[in-house]
């Protein structure tokens, strides 16, 4: 099956199908891990983090200051 074909495919597939389909790539995608240049972005994150780890801001301190900005 040519790309255009899968492409061409979905709009006829029901959406449990379709569904389906997008949690299998998801899956795929996880399977690979990250690419090269995003694996660069994580470790150097990582270091940065083990060098100073009080830098950071705790999840819910980041999703309320991002709230307060709506």
């Amino acid at each position: 099956m040519s790309k255009a074909e899968i492409h061409a495919e979905p709009p006829d597939l029901s959406l449990e199908e379709r569904g389906d389909i997008l949690a299998h790539l998801w899956k795929l995608e996880e399977a690979a891990g990250p690419a090269g240049p995003e694996q660069t972005l994580l470790n150097e994150a990582q270091i940065a983090y083990d060098a100073q780890p009080e830098a950071g801001s705790p999840w819910p301190e980041v999703i309320a200051r991002l709230r307060h900005r709506e």
